[in-house]
């Protein structure tokens, strides 16, 4: 293959191609429990209000840099860190490189707790098609794989099989599939917030919502919650949205991609508590319910209603198409960054591998680890310090005009002394806060 065609294939063939594949690699569990379940336990309107801002910062700030510095050095999280480094001198650009294993490391980690998760919810939507879940208890059927050793092992085979294969074409299938993946994720959300909205007592729901309990504005924690959450839930992790980002034409706006990327994030973590909030309301569940929300409240709920098996199916295809395009970007950026250290190797045979440890991993930490405590892991100590390292390196290592330089690339507003300050004063002391909440508080976001 001629390096023309290469290029060609490591590139985003259009503005809105790469805005949807940096959504779906976003839009993910984090939206779907994650949101709702911490929008229930902090407050509901004061943590939005609270995550909105944190919303806007990151966007504006963080989430670009990360983009910009993909495009810098047209590569994943190991040649981005080396060429970041190395802009001072070639004895930082060795300490660059050693550091990048970190925020690689955790892109690979949670890809592993991921994939198990995504297999469930495959299972899920398997049993919705076939009716096992509208004629069992829902709490036992949960409990039956979640809490057993090798219990979802082809669910987690297809998940991974199936991830591997809409990445073989590079850019340009990532591309494609995020494009039928991610509408579709919207409108079967969108249409479940239209049968949730027909439940009775639903307005309680909304106005717990939309309304804010001011007093919550008091807690450090909820502030820290909702911090961590738009994090997290923008995937600006020190490493995944880097491989996007080296994809990106220099034509582009960096910081516009970021903004609308951030914009439909926060709607689909919207849309997804607009489901499943009111639904518990109107039903008189926890609201706080964490992933129970969508193995058991959920399907709970789903079964009291008319139609409710196609309501239940179309739920876990949205889930899958949230899961398979974070996935997407979590293989990408290992095997982008492998590529790039060692050129010779074949895309298929290294994504092929980092499929099957993925798999490897997954299928003993399931009987091992279990799930749960393995993400809580990762989530506590290996993000947050590759997320920290990240945002270091863009605005305290790297040279000011060289990454200002980048980000005004193809912008059509000029980005100058207050983006840059926002990034160093702001942008990266809410990052050393949020890694040491979760390192010595042990919180997990």
């Amino acid at each position: 293959m001629n390096n023309s065609k290469k290029t060609h294939e490591k590139k985003f063939r259009s503005r809105w191609g790469f805005i949807l594949a940096s959504v779906g690699s976003a839009v993910g569990m984090a939206n779907v429990w994650g949101f709702p379940n911490k929008m229930g336990s902090n407050g509901g309107g004061a943590f939005l209000l609270i995550y909105l801002m944190f919303v806007a910062i990151f966007s504006y700030v963080g989430l670009p840099a990360e983009f910009a510095v993909g495009r810098f050095s047209a590569t994943g999280t190991l040649g981005s860190y080396e060429k970041a480094w190395g802009t001072r001198n070639d004895k930082m650009k060795k300490i660059g490189s050693a550091v990048s294993w970190i925020p690689l490391a955790g892109s690979m980690c949670i890809a592993v707790g991921y994939s198990v998760i995504v297999a469930y919810v495959l299972k899920a939507l398997v049993d919705s098609l076939t009716g096992t879940m509208m004629t069992t208890d829902i709490a036992q059927w949960f409990d039956s794989f979640s809490l057993s050793s090798y219990s979802v092992i082809p669910y987690h085979v297809i998940v991974v099989a199936g991830t591997l294969f809409t990445l073989f074409m590079g850019a340009k299938s990532i591309e494609k599939t995020n494009k039928i993946m991610m509408p579709a994720f919207f409108i079967i959300f969108m249409i479940l917030a239209v049968r949730v909205a027909f439940l009775p007592d639903v307005f309680e729901g909304y106005k717990f919502m939309m309304i804010p309990k001011w007093e919550f504005l008091k807690d450090p924690m909820v502030w820290i919650t909702a911090m961590g959450q738009a994090f997290f839930s923008l995937s600006i992790t020190g490493s995944g949205m880097l491989v996007y980002g080296a994809y990106l034409s220099e034509k582009e706006d960096v910081v516009y991609a970021a903004s609308n990327t951030g914009f439909f994030d926060t709607l689909a973590a919207f849309i997804a508590a607009l489901v499943i909030i009111p639904a518990c309301f109107s039903y008189n569940l926890d609201v706080a319910a964490g992933p129970g929300q969508l193995f058991v409240t959920l399907p709970n709920i789903l079964n009291d209603i008319p139609m409710g098996q196609l309501f239940s199916v179309i739920l876990y295809l949205a889930m899958i198409f949230a899961g398979v395009s974070s996935l997407q970007n979590m293989f990408e950026v290992v095997g982008e960054s492998i590529i790039h250290k060692f050129p010779k190797l074949s895309r298929k045979v290294v994504l092929t591998v980092i499929g099957i440890i993925c798999l490897g991993f997954g299928i003993n930490m399931e009987a091992i680890f279990n799930w749960g405590p393995w993400m809580d892991f990762v989530s506590i100590y290996i993000i947050p310090i590759g997320a920290l390292l990240g945002a270091i390196s863009w605005f305290w290592v790297m040279k000011k005009e060289i990454i200002l330089n980048e980000i005004n690339k193809g912008a059509n507003r000029k980005h100058g002394e207050i983006w840059y300050a926002v990034g160093r004063y702001i942008y990266v002391p809410i990052t050393l806060i949020l890694c040491m909440v979760a390192v010595f508080m042990k919180v997990s976001f």
